[in-house]
Formats: C-alpha cells, sequence, structure tokens
C-alpha cells in the first residue's frame, strides 16, 4: 500500500537520491551468478542485450543504488558472454562508485562527462537485435538510446522477474528480520493511537518508530480512522480519532539492505460503534488465514487469491473486497509475483509475497489484515507474527 510521506521524506523522493552503494553490498560471488542468469534468462526471450537503469534492478545486480537523472547511467549486459557488460556513468557519480567491484566481474566502466553522447557509448559494442529495457527507464533515456541504435526494445520485466521472484537465503534473511522490526511498531500502536488525536498526528509517531526499530526510513504511514477505513489506499487526514472508530493500520519501509516491510492491521478505539464489526471481521481473519493456508509450492497465485476471497463470499462480504489479495515484495515493496484472479503462476520456494484481504464498507469503516509469507519447500512461513484479532485499545 502507499501512502502521504512526511513532507521532508517527500522532497527527499521527489529529488531522488544520489547514486551510492547499498549498505549490504553484495559479495562477487552472488553479483557474478546474478549476472550469468542474467545471460540465460535473456538468451531464453530472444534479446540481444539488457539495459538496466538505476532502479531496484541495478541494485539487484550490483548493489548500487540511487535513481535515475537526466543524465544516463546504466550496466549494458549484452547477453552473449563473448562481449563484456558495460557500465555506464557519468564521471561526477562514479566518483563515489570506484570502490564498487565491476572490474572484478568483467564489467568495462565507461565514464562520460556533459558534453559528450553517453547513449552511443553505452550501445557501442553492443551486437545488433532486441534489447530488453528496465521497466522504469525514464522515456528521457528510452528513447535516446532508441535514436542511437536501439530501435527494437521490449520491457526488461519479464526477464528480470526470473531472476528476483525467487529469494535466496540472504534475501529471506534481510525480509525475516523487516517482518519483526514492523511487528516492533505495530506492538506499540497503542502508546499513540488514542482519541482526541488526529490520524495525521499518530501517522508522525509511528513513523519515527518505523526508523527506531531499525528501518532505513519509512515508506508508507497509513491511518484510516472510522469512514476513512473503508478507503484503502487512504493516507492521513487531519480527521480527528473518535472513541468507536475502527482504524486501519498499514505500515512499512526498508531495511538499509533495500529490502522492505509491509503489515497492516486493525484497531478498534473502545468498542466499534458499528454493529457489524464482529461478524465481518471474524470473516476477514478466517479469509486471511485460509488464503496464508492454501500457500505451498505449486498452489497457483490465483489459487491464494481464491482461497481468501470464497470465505469472504460466503459471508456475504465478497462486493466488499475490492482489490487483489497480495503482491510480492522484496527490494520494491511491489513486485512479482502477484496475488490475484487471472494469475496462473504457480508459486515456488522462495517467493515471497502479501496476504491481506479486506473488508470496505463505503462511509462507514473499514479492516485489513496483511502478512508477508515466504513459500518454503513444503508450505508457508509468516514474516509477520503479531496476533491478526482487532486490537481494542
Amino acid at each position: 500500500m502507499v501512502s502521504r510521506l512526511p513532507r521532508e521524506e517527500e522532497a527527499r523522493r521527489r529529488y531522488g537520491r544520489r547514486m551510492g552503494v547499498s549498505s549490504s553490498v553484495l559479495d562477487v560471488t552472488t553479483m557474478r551468478s546474478r549476472l550469468d542468469r542474467l545471460r540465460r534468462h535473456a538468451a531464453d526471450a530472444g534479446v540481444a542485450a539488457t539495459v538496466v537503469s538505476p532502479g531496484s534492478d541495478l541494485r539487484y545486480l550490483t548493489g548500487i543504488a540511487g535513481s535515475s537523472f537526466e543524465r544516463l547511467t546504466a550496466l549494458v549486459v549484452p547477453t552473449g558472454a563473448a562481449v563484456a557488460p558495460v557500465f555506464v556513468s557519468p564521471a561526477l557519480e562514479y566518483a563515489g562508485l570506484g570502490h564498487v567491484p565491476l572490474g572484478e566481474l568483467g564489467i568495462e566502466v565507461r565514464t562520460w562527462v556533459d558534453g559528450e553522447d553517453p547513449y552511443a557509448l553505452a550501445l557501442g559494442g553492443v551486437p545488433g537485435g532486441r534489447v530488453a529495457v528496465s521497466d522504469m527507464t525514464p522515456a528521457l533515456h528510452l528513447l535516446r538510446l532508441r535514436d542511437a541504435g536501439a530501435p527494437d526494445q521490449q520491457l526488461a520485466g519479464p526477464v528480470l522477474r526470473e531472476l528476483r521472484m525467487r529469494k535466496d537465503a540472504s534475501e529471506l534473511a534481510e525480509l525475516r528480520a523487516a517482518g519483526a522490526a514492523i511487528d516492533r511498531v505495530h506492538a506499540r500502536v497503542g502508546e499513540w493511537l488514542r482519541a482526541g488525536r488526529t490520524e495525521a498526528a499518530v501517522a508522525a509517531d509511528i513513523a519515527a518508530a518505523i526508523v527506531e526499530e531499525g528501518h532505513a526510513r519509512a515508506d508508507f504511514v497509513i491511518v484510516g480512522a472510522g469512514p476513512n477505513g473503508a478507503s484503502p489506499h487512504h493516507s492521513v487526514s487531519d480527521r480527528v480519532i473518535e472513541d468507536g472508530d475502527v482504524v486501519v493500520v498499514d505500515i512499512g519501509g526498508p531495511l538499509p539492505s533495500g529490502y522492505g516491510s509491509d503489515s497492516t492491521r486493525t484497531y478498534a478505539v473502545g468498542s466499534p460503534r458499528e454493529p457489524d464489526v464482529a461478524s465481518a471481521y471474524a470473516a476477514l481473519q478466517a479469509a486471511q488465514q485460509a488464503s496464508v493456508e492454501s500457500v505451498r509450492p505449486g498452489t497457483t497465485c490465483e489459487a491464494i487469491d481464491r482461497a481468501a476471497r470464497d470465505v469472504l463470499a460466503e459471508a456475504g462480504l465478497a462486493e466488499h473486497f475490492i482489490h487483489r489479495t497480495g503482491h510480492g515484495i522484496g527490494l520494491d515493496g511491489h513486485e512479482e509475483p502477484y496475488i490475484v484472479a487471472g494469475n496462473d503462476l504457480p508459486v515456488e520456494a522462495g517467493m515471497t509475497f502479501s496476504i491481506e484481504p479486506g473488508v470496505y464498507l463505503a462511509g462507514r469503516w473499514g479492516a485489513r489484515i496483511e502478512d508477508i509469507v515466504a513459500v518454503t519447500e513444503d508450505g508457508v512461513e509468516r514474516f509477520n507474527t503479531r496476533p491478526t484479532d482487532l486490537v481494542v485499545l
């Protein structure tokens, strides 16, 4: 889920972050393995090269974190092993990346200064043919790459998702730690959530606690009280929380490694004033549990979604569950696989995603329960272990 962030964080996001290195720099063996797997999947997809721009894809492959700017930075990986990958960077940005072991990986570094053509530099020596480009590459760079000699392009998402969907042991450890950290924040919500305070004031305290409990920052804080809880992507407002409100609290952010948390619990400030809360919440809790229990290798994403949806339909609440059951999580808060109707992808060991059914009664109240889970060799592991009961404060 997404939300309005504190002003300073909004500003940081708007203007981007400078290129830097992840706090948990990847070892050379891991990077080499990921590059080799990228080439294999690119060959299967019939592309001649993959262009990886700054963002989670580049961080996954090299440990280099940051955002795209008007100056081109990109990793270009030819599919054939005979041609070395190329890392193109503005000279003023590469000064902070010199200790990344690109040379040990056989990656040629090509720096450029303002006035030079970085697009020709990036494509120099790359064999002709279709080029896969990171999904979030800005059009500014995508179109100039096309004009510089890569007219046949496709999204790299289908190639890169084959690497990133299945987490290795170190990635699972980071996500497990992120789940435990956000659980500690939920355990403290009673310190701040009470009648007479605004959603925004409660959210500010929660955002500070997210950092206190080990996250690099709070990416989102949803505090939806009373009728605001019936809007799944409500952020926060100046609405004053009242006795009897049911309150949806959906929170998360990345650890310094980049791997993130995302967990929702629903609270009540005193006894809920709406008469149908108890019965509807019981159905929601059963739906979330049924969906979690359905997770095992070979089960399809749509079947996991249906497990939650069927329980709510039986309770007469189908029309009030208005979004997919879950999304993948890793270096991105939302990534493959998506737990949604129509997705017949069988889940495999190492895949991680949310299970988060909700019930939304427009104009009245809403509730959601969200845990991050991992597919194991024979079942499922929850990364969030807080009780899923309605928490009455």
